[in-house]
């Protein structure tokens, strides 16, 4: 009985034909992609001239500046100005009104954005569907400057509209700019008029991708119209509706300065409600407000309200991880 010979390994090839591992590393990546890099140039540019290098001012919020001096020649004053804040209070108004003001926001714009993108992917129209996506997206390019007009000739306590139409009811007409109590409702319900079409059509782009086949499958299943926005539609849009809110999340610290601004102005009687972090910041450098702040201390509530930031979206990133590792952002 004749035995097989062991199979050798195949040295016919010539060495110089056997590939070698070699290391390669961030100049051989550099050459590679050296033209991708060139392209990525001016938007690193613009991140390192307008988001890092004003980064080195945050000494400001730890010194007593003056403008003689200058941001390294004034001296040190430790967490006097923090301290400041906290002991006035204005920091936990100011924190609590960004904080309520920006949760109302991600929430209710959220919930309407994917309501209206659902609303509109179950339209059969064509051209409906696009005269209305047309029609929502419109407030997103209006400026808040002119918003802030609209607002105005509505909530206006004599000529408003809104008391005007009351009147014909015989309601005695709202005080508006002088009743802090309505401002949360009225902000956040301009928030949603503003964003809602951008937002939607995010999320339309989003159910546009989803497999076609899923949708058929459970109409054979037997599933109604709801059960299919309930059980398919919702459940494939949640990784776009968790990165989304992840992503906003990162920004709750930080108000619509723009929107606040231009809106509640300086009316002094609203700011129980409406005064944000960057309102406050602004009017701190501006040395308006009625004796408040100075720039050391706008510069202190600034940093405050990045480090705030920092930990929040840490925290929520954290928690989604635990929950489902896809719908993190990393």
């Amino acid at each position: 009985m004749q035995t097989s010979a062991a199979v050798k390994p195949d040295d016919s090839r010539p060495t110089s034909t056997v590939e070698v591992t070699k290391k390669r590393g961030f100049v051989f990546e550099l050459l590679k992609n050296k033209v991708l890099y060139l392209m990525a140039i001016p938007g690193i540019l613009y991140f390192l001239i307008w988001h890092y290098l004003p980064m080195v001012g945050i000494v400001i919020a730890f010194k007593n500046y003056n403008v003689i001096d200058g941001i390294f020649g004034s001296e040190w004053a430790g967490f006097k100005n923090f301290d400041f804040l906290v002991k006035s209070g204005d920091i936990f108004r100011i924190t609590f009104n960004t904080l309520f003001l920006n949760t109302l926001f991600i929430g209710f714009g959220t919930l309407f954005q994917v309501g209206i993108a659902i609303m509109l992917n179950e339209v059969g129209k064509s051209w409906f569907k696009k005269l209305s996506q047309s029609l929502l997206l419109l407030p997103y390019f209006i400026s808040w400057v002119v918003v802030g007009v609209f607002v105005y000739y509505i909530f206006a306590t004599n000529t408003g509209m809104l008391n005007g139409l009351l009147g014909w009811f015989g309601i005695d007409p709202v005080p508006w700019y002088q009743s802090p109590e309505f401002w949360p409702a009225i902000l956040t319900a301009t928030y949603i008029w503003k964003w809602v079409g951008y937002g939607s059509v995010i999320y339309l782009a989003a159910i546009v991708g989803i497999d076609s086949t899923i949708y058929e499958a459970a109409k054979i299943d037997g599933c109604s119209k709801w059960q299919l926005i309930r059980y398919v539609t919702i459940p494939m849009l949640m990784p776009t509706i968790m990165v989304l809110t992840l992503l906003s999340i990162g920004g709750i610290f930080y108000g619509d300065f723009g929107m606040i601004f231009n809106i509640v102005k300086s009316n002094v009687l609203i700011f129980e409600t409406t005064d944000v972090i960057d309102t406050y910041v602004y009017r701190s450098f501006q040395g308006t407000g009625g004796g408040m702040g100075s720039i050391a201390m706008g510069s202190a509530a600034g940093a405050l309200q990045s480090f705030l930031g920092f930990v929040t979206i840490i925290t929520a990133n954290w928690l989604v991880r635990r929950y489902n590792r896809d719908y993190a952002l990393y």
